[in-house]
């Protein structure tokens, strides 16, 4: 039997990141020299406890068809159809997991996608370590595009890779590693939270559902709630393909209870620190260009934190990758309001964490999607707009293709207060404002009261924006688009909206 074995993550089809010492690593318990020769360049480790990590010096060019050897002088693996290319990882929830095939335009694209350039690895998505677990990972592997394998690629993650494919004329491999409905708190290392007075609520909920509970009667309690979604999900989904714009209590008077989330402990994915564990640290440290991200939505219940608790996670990300400066793009939440719910501006504060982290973390990207949600849906259909936004970002940190007013989205910079009006001063407008319809509604002024007004009138200029209200006669504070759900109407001379914003005087 062969003691010799490589990470999952390296196959045939596999996507190496040109211009970056590649790092490929494995097991072997024969404690002999481990070689690894890419098309001639090769390397040699010595293992230790049982495994080695071998270091290839960066490839400079582009190139497709190579062949990877490893052996330990006994045992020899091949992979063949290599490429150096671009590799990024696709993270998030599940507006990240989102499948091609269920994207409002997946059937048409999933026609033509042999003809992109782009590669993908999903990493298995399995909530516990157990004996099932390594040989599902085993079985894992890189894929070509083709209308039966990108079907279960990530939607966003692919119009990613293709546009960046497109516009380098390079083959780009997304590696897919996500799972809908989950914190941020999931991708990050227990001690971390843990070390952290706010973040360490997150440590707490997972040890208190255990109080008082042994294991056996959490696994039952799970088997439970196993059995009844299995019973409950198609009902559902029953009811919203007869009732599209239904209520989520008319859906639950149909269907019954929801129960959602599953109970929490050991197996879950919902976990702190769980999939950080069982998914990201499966494919660390492969080499990589950088990350996209799309999550915040599960974290909208402690909105006051998430600026530490993403902070943390891309830090966490980093220290992983030994790459401090690893470029990490992620998606600003978009509008979004259920059906009943109050305006409970908890998503203006997650839009406003991500918009701090992107101005405080070096080689950050922020994609403004502030215009791509839809009402009483969390989940849009149209994943090709915060794709493309994505991809901006990334062609102007990383690659410099682009300049910073095509990719980036109006932003604000400064306020000055006047005796009855605020104005407001902005980068990245280009060549002025679009509007789609008048936008006096989305801007509010206050005064020393704390109370905001809606605008009565709103100059709009190349670069500011000058706002007032005949209720608010000493402005001390203004905002714009601070909801959770609202028509999007103001944009740059680029196509992107004014990214949402509040400002008072300090």
């Amino acid at each position: 039997m062969s003691v010799l074995r490589a990470a999952a993550i390296f196959s045939d089809n596999m996507v190496l990141q040109k211009g970056r010492p590649i790092k490929v690593w494995g097991y072997d318990r024969s404690g002999k020299t481990v070689r690894v020769d890419l098309d001639g360049t090769y390397t040699e480790c010595t293992c230790v406890k049982n495994r080695w990590c071998a270091v290839l010096p960066p490839q400079e060019t582009y190139r497709k068809g190579l062949v990877m050897t490893i052996t330990d002088g006994d045992d020899t693996i091949t992979f063949t159809d290599v490429c150096i290319g671009e590799v990024w990882i696709a993270g998030g929830q599940s507006n990240m997991e989102l499948e091609l095939q269920n994207e409002k335009h997946g059937a048409e694209e999933l026609k033509n996608c042999s003809s992109s350039d782009v590669r993908f690895y999903y990493t298995k998505k399995n909530p516990y370590i157990d004996e099932f677990f390594y040989i599902d990972e085993r079985d894992n592997c890189w894929h070509t595009a083709d209308s039966e394998n990108a079907r279960y690629w990530s939607a966003v993650g692919y119009y990613f890779g293709k546009e960046i494919a497109v516009k380098m004329g390079v083959t780009v491999g997304i590696i897919g590693c996500n799972w809908g409905g989950t914190s941020a708190s999931a991708w990050t290392d227990t001690e971390r939270l843990r070390a952290d007075c706010d973040t360490k609520s997150y440590v707490d909920e997972l040890e208190d559902a255990m109080v008082g509970k042994t294991e056996e009667e959490y696994l039952r309690e799970l088997d439970e709630y196993n059995e009844y979604v299995a019973q409950w999900q198609p009902k559902i989904n029953e009811f919203y393909a007869r009732n599209p714009n239904g209520t989520w209590e008319e859906a639950q008077a149909f269907a019954g209870e929801a129960r959602y989330p599953e109970p929490l402990g050991t197996h879950s994915p919902f976990r702190a620190g769980g999939l950080y564990e069982t998914m990201l640290k499966r494919i660390a440290p492969y080499t990589v260009r950088g990350c996209i991200y799309y999550q915040g939505e599960s974290d909208d219940h402690k909105p006051f934190i998430y600026e530490k608790l993403l902070t943390m996670m891309i830090d966490n990300w980093r220290e992983l990758w030994d790459d401090r400066l690893m470029p990490f793009i992620f998606v600003q939440l978009p509008m979004h309001r259920w059906v009943g719910d109050d305006d409970t501006k908890n998503w203006c504060l997650i839009r406003e964490a991500q918009m701090n982290v992107y101005r405080k973390l070096r080689n950050t990207g922020l994609a403004v999607a502030l215009d791509c949600g839809e009402f009483n849906n969390i989940h849009p259909a149209d994943k090709t707009v915060v794709a493309h936004r994505l991809a901006l970002q990334a062609l102007y940190m990383v690659y410099g293709m682009v300049d910073k007013n095509t990719a980036c989205a109006p932003m604000l910079t400064g306020c000055q207060y006047g005796k009855d009006k605020v104005t407001a001063y902005f980068e990245n407008v280009g060549d002025g404002w679009k509007c789609t319809s008048p936008v006096n509604d989305d801007f509010e002024i206050a005064g020393s009261d704390g109370i905001f007004h809606k605008a009565d009138e709103v100059d709009l200029s190349d670069g500011k924006i000058i706002i007032s209200s005949e209720k608010v006669s000493c402005p001390t504070a203004v905002r714009y688009q601070w909801t959770n759900y609202a028509e999007v109407r103001l944009f740059g001379s680029n196509g992107l909206p004014l990214a949402p914003f509040r400002h008072q005087i300090k």
